[in-house]
């Protein structure tokens, strides 16, 4: 394997497609019959699986099937600009058709080789294949993998067909696998046997409460102290605006993941994260998988989009103007007023590696270089992936800026630099970047990382991911987001301090990978803890003490019921549920049967969504195109109502051998609440759909 590996990467086939005078789709398959490198050994025994009931084996469950192995690290940018076109392939090519995705996860940081939070990396990027923590990273040396992210084709036997690396590869990928199907299936050698697969959302805590991985938080107060908190619910794609004692005043977005423009109910997100305040009613929010900017309005209820596309873009330049700018996985935002009293938008670009800036006005910016307004370009990076500090900021370079903190006195703002990690500054009067704590003085080391209070390069931190400035801007609050810790830096003496943790009970799981943080006031920081699911209220204190801890609970006052238009839409209810005042986790699972010569139209679409009673409840996944093993996890949340129900809505296009019969219905789901009830509850339901009536039965 390892003197082989090189004979069967991408540039290879490439090569040889090129210099082939055979049509593509043909020569593809000329080379897969030409390579015949010896299969790769199995799974090592006694390693986590998740997506799956049992662990998979190449010599079982992956006999006779094209599989794609994906090595990641669930940290690595890179590896997330995958996943969608691994999503997309997936729904082309089905397990039946033949073709397998196994996520081999092979860890960067010592945090990322724990399996719970691997399975909340998982839960939280909507993985839906299998993964295996390959925490040795056996099958990485095995497959002579260096780099993430890394895709494998194997044949149907476990024989290694073509390597890429990198990302950007959807399009060769996609002409692999349908050759190497179609190779194979001439073979008789590819199987339709099905996996056996257990969602990994199953696993969700019980109580966990309305957010599903949390990823920033900031806050907006006015002159008489009345603060309104914005918070990215980014696993339900979806903002919230709460008050200080947890009320849910407005939801934005949630319905379904997209990116659509409208009224705060209609528009939809993408895994949004860093959000600011530009007055009580503006905010603006980086749309990070959509990779753009959004703009919501709550006073004239309007979302709109004012930079991407939805496309990922390669640009490290930019200066096109809004809308028409591509982007690449905007991670946190910052608002900053120029000397000549221009507001800018501050973007932390984790996608290309740089700081990028929106000119809403007509500006003057370094080096009096103009910029018109809607226009956004790159201020700061060179686009390498390094630690690299500069006094000029296009040939400094970051590595996964990931979050950002802006300092008035000093005009300048503070990066999360999460892949070095390390703190810097970038001096937005000259564009200087400087160290500030963490990472390693030589800029090609990224792997300096670790959990040291101190000075400078000796201090070391852990994937950091939030910042926040003390309302003095003396102080920097950090997330450090693997080190599952809140610390503190003194930004005149670049030293950093890890809160003490005083009156609370120290043996209690505190933090798991918090990720944003924004202050309320001189002591209390506000903290989104990303894998618990909530959001936490720190008291601190000058000397380094977290005093007191707690859960801010997410309400609303009243419980409303779904609005469907019944007229439409034929209404069946299941057998009522009984859960307990707490809440708790129902577990949904919906078969269809198609009989009397019905089926559904596969060239028509057909979706399904979830409409809960108000923004206090979730559902994951909250809506799809698939039909097939409808299986999706509602958190109840805690409830004085006796009663309650969600519906479950299906638009179906069937048809028979001459007609075609639309099919919309709900399954209705009551939901008691009693003091008696459980805080878990798996339902199955099968649905009979005929030509004429649609009926359901318990499996």
């Amino acid at each position: 394997m390892d003197e082989d590996h090189i004979q069967y990467s991408g540039d290879i086939i490439s090569d040889y497609i090129l210099s082939s005078e055979l049509p593509k789709d043909l020569a593809v398959i000329e080379y897969f019959k030409k390579v015949n490198y010896a299969p790769i050994g199995d799974f090592k025994g006694g390693l986590e699986w998740f997506n799956v009931s049992e662990p998979l084996s190449f010599s079982k469950h992956l006999k006779g099937k094209v599989v794609v192995l994906d090595f990641f690290t669930y940290c690595c940018i890179n590896c997330m600009h995958i996943l969608p076109d691994l999503k997309e392939i997936e729904k082309e090519f089905s397990i039946e058709d033949g073709l397998v995705v196994v996520g081999v996860h092979s860890a960067k940081f010592v945090n990322e080789r724990e399996s719970k939070n691997i399975l909340a990396a998982v839960q939280r990027y909507s993985i839906q294949h299998p993964v295996v923590n390959d925490d040795a990273s056996d099958m990485w040396q095995k497959c002579d993998v260096n780099c993430w992210p890394t895709l494998l084709l194997l044949g149907p036997n476990a024989n290694p067909l073509v390597m890429l690396m990198g990302e950007g590869h959807k399009e060769d990928l996609r002409l692999y696998i349908k050759n190497a199907l179609n190779y194979y299936k001439s073979r008789n050698e590819i199987s339709n046997h099905l996996l056996p697969l257990k969602s990994a959302y199953h696993l969700l805590p019980e109580l966990k409460g309305p957010l599903l991985f949390p990823g920033k938080i900031t806050n907006f107060v006015d002159s008489d102290g009345n603060e309104l908190i914005a918070v990215s619910d980014s696993g339900n794609h979806r903002v919230l605006v709460i008050t200080s004692d947890g009320s849910i005043i407005h939801q934005i977005g949630g319905s379904a993941v997209g990116l659509k423009d409208g009224n705060l109910k209609t528009a939809q997100f993408n895994a949004p994260q860093g959000l600011v305040f530009y007055t009580k009613d503006i905010l603006f929010v980086a749309d990070t998988e959509n990779h753009a900017i959004r703009r919501i309005d709550l006073k004239s209820n309007k979302v709109e989009t004012i930079i991407g596309t939805g496309t990922q873009g390669h640009d490290r330049v930019g200066g096109q103007k809004g809308k028409e700018q591509l982007i690449s996985s905007p991670w946190d935002l910052s608002l900053y007023k120029t000397p000549s009293g221009k507001d800018v938008l501050v973007i932390a670009m984790a996608g290309t590696h740089q700081i990028w800036i929106y000119f809403f006005e007509d500006t003057e910016w370094w080096k009096s270089k103009q910029y018109k307004a809607g226009i956004c370009a790159a201020i700061a990076g060179s686009g390498r992936e390094e630690n690299r500090n500069n006094q000029y900021p296009h040939a400094a370079a970051f590595a996964q800026p990931s979050g950002l903190a802006l300092c008035h006195r000093t005009k300048e703002i503070y990066i999360a630099d999460s892949e070095s990690s390390s703190i810097r500054r970038l001096s937005l009067v000259d564009g200087k970047v400087t160290a500030v704590v963490g990472g390693d003085r030589n800029p090609n080391n990224l792997f300096a990382f670790g959990d040291r209070d101190g000075y400078l390069y000796d201090a070391k931190l852990q994937h950091v991911l939030g910042l926040a400035l003390s309302n003095d801007e003396d102080y920097l609050y950090v997330a450090d987001t693997y080190n599952h810790k809140i610390k503190k830096v003194d930004i005149t003496k670049n030293n950093i301090s890890t809160f003490n943790i005083t009156s609370v009970d120290k043996t209690a799981v505190l933090f798991n990978e918090p990720a944003g943080l924004c202050v309320k006031d001189s002591n209390t920081i506000l903290v989104a803890d990303t894998n618990n699911h909530c959001i936490k209220v720190l008291t601190v204190n000058s000397d380094n003490n977290i005093e007191s801890i707690r859960q801010l609970e997410l309400k609303l006052d009243t419980t409303d019921s779904p609005t469907i238009d019944n007229l439409k839409h034929e209404v069946m209810y299941g057998r009522s549920l009984d859960f307990n005042t707490k809440g708790g986790k129902l577990i949904m699972q919906v078969k269809f049967n198609f009989l009397k010569g019905l089926k559904l139209s596969y060239d028509a679409p057909q979706k399904w969504f979830v409409n809960v009673p108000n923004a206090s409840w979730s559902c994951v996944p909250a809506s799809g195109t698939s039909i097939e093993n409808i299986d999706l996890v509602l958190s109840v949340p805690k409830l004085s109502l006796s009663s309650a129900y969600v519906d479950f809505v299906f638009n179906l296009i069937t048809c028979t051998v001459d007609s075609c019969y639309p099919k919309n219905f709900i399954v209705r789901q009551p939901i008691q609440i009693t003091n008696n009830g459980v805080t878990s509850i798996t339902n199955k339901i099968k649905v009979d759909v005929q030509v004429d009536k649609v009926e359901l039965s318990k499996l």
